[in-house]
């Protein structure tokens, strides 16, 4: 099912690879199972991955499949030039790309490549807000939590 599951603080990271990119990238449970990498492309980008792990301000240099509508990608542009440590709330981004921030957060939710594309750092406009279409203050939740804090930021 995945090309590639690694260990992360805060549970695995599921990486799935197909015709050349990174098709998507998947938080999981501390119980999933590991899998060795089995392509040249699940490698690098556990190498890529695992460098952010260590150092928030590494950056991804990954060939991501084209996926979502034209305004989710608009939306997870914006999000790449958040810059780690830096957030903006789903209504900046939204003035940003000129809609709206229900409508952000949507796009947010809907990232297929966390991390990479670094949804994490937009955040609600009195506190974390959603993460991956998750609400509440579950295992989702403590994910955007140590990103944030691995990036410096601490105050949400």
């Amino acid at each position: 099912m995945y090309n590639a599951v690694i260990d992360a603080p805060f549970g695995k990271i599921g990486i799935r690879v197909e015709a050349g990119h990174v098709r998507e990238i998947v938080y999981l449970p501390a119980s999933e199972q590991n899998v060795e990498p089995d392509t040249a492309l699940a490698k690098e980008a556990v190498r890529q991955i695992e460098r952010y792990l260590e150092r928030a301000s590494a950056t991804f240099d990954l060939p991501l499949a084209a996926r979502g509508t034209a305004f989710q990608q608009r939306v997870w542009r914006g999000i790449s030039a958040i810059p780690a440590g830096a957030v903006l709330t789903y209504g900046q981004l939204a003035k940003e790309i000129g809609s709206v921030p229900r409508a952000v957060g949507q796009a947010c939710g809907s990232n297929p490549h966390p991390i990479v594309i670094p949804c994490h750092r937009v955040v609600a406009s009195g506190g974390i807000g959603g993460f991956a279409h998750h609400g509440d203050d579950g295992y989702y939740r403590k994910v955007k939590r140590w990103l944030l804090a691995h990036e410096g930021v601490s105050d949400l």
